[in-house]
């Protein structure tokens, strides 16, 4: 493991001790600027709890806020970092040889306020994939590609491009004329576009994510399966957008970009692509049900916000009505959606259903 010096730590010392909820309500009432970016490196780190440890105090320090998760194959980050300690995190950074030269993709559209409180968490693998093959090299990734190159090769009716993104995220929004599988996870969405390609391994494949980090394995996966005209966009859609916005380029995708933040998505173009949830209106708004025992992930259009006051069904808005030590003793016997189906699964449900 690269060793930044930093004495081990009981990991009881290094968690956040205040109630979210007033996190989040400090995060929203602060005027403090802050970036929004996110990062991942893969990279092999022998001692991955040390490393979380060392990664946590600083970043505490430099009062980031934000998601990592850290495996021995590397490190995956979504972060916030207050606008005055930005350079000396980017010198915090430089200070571990593996992050040297590292791309931050730094948010196009955002406030700051995208996360409120810092985790890190050591995995198995920062990007779940289902492979245990000793074989598979995950370093053997496809040719990377800028935003001008991606849209000259995606011109190419020769050319397939594929989202390696979860339904949810495509729905939102994707590239013009991507294939976009209908897959739940990353593990399950790797086997299946190389079986749906199986007859196309001739032709230019085009893979993208959120960032790039999928894309590092599933283009590497490709090659594993025998395809060799395999491509990634580099930086993903966040670096796209900036690339396109910075050198007004032809913008290719379609709609929103999902985020893994309290945004939940960042406008990439004025497409509106998808449909509300509960009435089938235009709409690409993701919310989680304001009923906390739910918490669906779900499309929302302002109508139905009103509505249902910010939940996924009456069920849910009748629900919320109730005084929160009702809500409390009848939570763990009643079924809500967010209990029964997975994130973003509410998309079954339209004006029709017998659940609103």
């Amino acid at each position: 493991m690269e060793d930044s010096g930093t004495k081990k730590t009981p990991l009881r010392l290094l968690l956040n001790r205040v109630n979210r909820r007033e996190l989040k309500e400090r995060m929203r009432q602060s005027t403090e600027k802050r970036v929004t970016l996110s990062y991942y490196k893969y990279a092999r780190i022998d001692d991955p709890h040390t490393f979380r440890d060392a990664l946590f105090l600083r970043y505490h320090e430099l009062g980031v806020l934000g998601r990592i998760y850290v495996a021995q194959e590397g490190v995956n980050a979504q972060l916030s970092v207050p606008e005055t300690q930005f350079e000396s995190f980017k010198q915090y950074m430089d200070t571990w040889p593996m992050f040297q030269g590292l791309r931050l993709n730094i948010a196009v559209e955002a406030d700051g306020k995208s996360f409120f409180t810092l985790t890190i968490k050591v995995r198995e693998k920062i990007v779940a994939d289902g492979i245990d093959d000793p074989n598979f090299d995950p370093s053997q990734t496809g040719t990377h590609l800028n935003a001008e190159k991606w849209n000259e090769l995606a011109a190419d009716p020769d050319t397939i491009i594929v989202d390696m993104r979860n339904h949810y995220e495509s729905e939102v929004g994707h590239f013009e004329n991507a294939i976009v599988p209908d897959a739940v996870t990353f593990r399950e969405e790797l086997p299946m576009v190389a079986e749906m390609l199986a007859e196309n391994k001739d032709k230019k494949i085009l893979m993208y994510c959120t960032g790039g980090i999928r894309c590092e394995k599933a283009s590497a996966y490709m090659k594993y399966r025998g395809f060799e005209n395999v491509f990634q966009l580099e930086g993903g859609i966040i670096e796209y957008h900036r690339q396109v916005k910075a050198r007004g380029l032809k913008n290719k995708f379609l709609g929103v970009n999902f985020v893994f933040d309290e945004r939940l998505g960042e406008r990439v173009s004025a497409d509106v692509i998808a449909h509300c949830h509960q009435c089938g209106a235009p709409a690409d708004t993701h919310v989680n049900c304001a009923n906390t025992y739910c918490h669906i992930l779900f499309i929302q259009c302002p109508a139905c916000a009103e509505k249902y006051h910010g939940c996924c069904s009456e069920q849910c808005s009748d629900f919320i009505a109730l005084p929160e030590a009702e809500q409390k003793a009848k939570a763990p016997s009643t079924v809500f959606n967010g209990t029964k189906f997975g994130k973003g699964a509410y998309k079954a449900f339209r004006k029709s259903s017998s659940n609103l």
